[in-house]
């Protein structure tokens, strides 16, 4: 196989890839809006099926919240891991589509063709772009390229609620050398982007004890530790230069 002939395979398919995306486009999975709790279930589902019929041993696993999906698939190293995300935001305002957000079309634009509809590139267009690579280099070679497990979470738009409890409970399941994640952006219209070094969030309420009774800035400035001076020093260590 060369990289020519799977670029070939994949402008070959990519009318068939583009109807799968259409598809689950179509599904109004909105992760916020617990009247959505069925479609996200429902998108859940068709993401299993397509895993399935990738050669992924795959299922939607139940959670507090939404239903994460989780498929392995292939064999040798390394043991690469993809994440993704099937919900998506809520369409409200309304009056601002010009459209249906949940009945994808291609349109023309100024700038090319474009999809139109919620989810188009946060983050099921993106999600996809994967699948459908992998489906490419398998119909190219007959195999996985390697060992690959893919999860997929249904809450990444409403704070990802689950996620951690369940990353804690399936951390050996889901232990991996290489773990790549979809949901960023490109560099230009044309051009994809390798993001490395993604930062996360990290949440912390930290207590700092000082003196019970005013002090004179003037006499004991210097020798009484100010808990805001504490709290500077604290926060300038969490960054280097680099």
């Amino acid at each position: 196989m060369t990289l020519s002939s799977l670029l070939t395979r994949i402008d070959t398919d990519l009318p068939e890839a583009l109807d799968r995306l259409m598809d689950l486009l179509r599904i109004p999975s909105i992760s916020t809006d617990p009247a959505y709790a069925a479609d996200c279930s429902r998108a859940a589902d068709w993401l299993v099926e397509d895993l399935r019929a990738l050669g992924f041993d795959a299922a939607s696993r139940p959670t507090p919240g939404h239903p994460m999906v989780v498929g392995h698939g292939g064999e040798g190293g390394p043991h690469l891991l993809f994440y993704g995300h099937y919900d998506v935001q809520p369409v409200d305002p309304l009056s601002l589509w010009h459209r249906d957000p949940f009945d994808p079309e291609v349109q023309d634009t100024p700038k090319g063709r474009v999809i139109r509809a919620r989810g188009a590139s946060d983050d099921k267009g993106q999600l996809m772009t994967f699948l459908e690579a992998l489906r490419a280099w398998k119909a190219e070679t007959g195999r996985l390229p390697c060992r690959i497990t893919i999860f997929l979470e249904g809450e990444e738009e409403s704070g990802s609620p689950s996620l951690i409890p369940f990353l804690r409970d399936n951390a050996a399941e889901l232990k991996a050398d290489i773990a790549l994640i979809c949901d960023t952006g490109l560099f230009q219209d044309t051009a994809p982007a390798i993001v490395t070094m993604l930062r996360g969030l990290l949440g912390e309420e930290i207590t700092i004890h000082g003196p019970n009774k005013d002090l004179h800035s003037g006499m004991y400035g210097g020798a009484a530790m100010n808990p805001i001076r504490v709290l500077t020093r604290i926060l300038g260590n969490l960054r280097t230069a680099r």
